[in-house]
C-alpha cells in the first residue's frame, strides 16, 4: 500500500475518532421520567451480575428492603469502586426487582 493511501486512511480514522458525539444529557432530557427510569432499570440489570458476581453471589432484589439496598449500595460503591451512574442504575434495578 502506498504511503499516500496509508496516510489518507489514518487521517480519516482520526477525523472520525475526534468527531464530537451528541451530549448524552441532551438525549436523556428528551425522554420522559418513566422512560429514564426504565432505561436506568435495564442498565442496572446488565451491571448487577457484572459487578456483584465479581466478588460474591449476586443477591436478588427481594432479599432486602429498599432502605437496606440504599445502605448496601453505599457500602459496595466504596468497596467495588463503583462509578455513581452505575451504582444508581444497580440500585434502581434492585429496588424495582422486589
Amino acid at each position: 500500500m502506498s504511503r499516500l493511501i496509508k496516510f489518507g486512511m489514518v487521517a480519516a480514522l482520526a477525523a472520525i475518532a475526534l468527531t464530537p458525539l451528541a451530549p448524552r444529557k441532551a438525549w436523556a432530557a428528551e425522554m420522559t421520567p418513566a422512560q429514564q427510569k426504565r432505561q436506568l432499570f435495564r442498565r442496572g440489570a446488565q451491571l448487577w451480575p457484572v459487578y456483584c458476581n465479581t466478588c460474591h453471589n449476586a443477591r436478588p432484589g427481594a432479599e432486602f428492603s429498599p432502605a437496606e439496598w440504599n445502605m448496601i449500595i453505599m457500602h459496595m460503591r466504596t468497596q467495588a469502586n463503583l462509578p455513581p451512574q452505575d451504582a444508581n442504575a444497580i440500585l434502581e434495578y434492585l429496588k424495582a426487582s422486589r
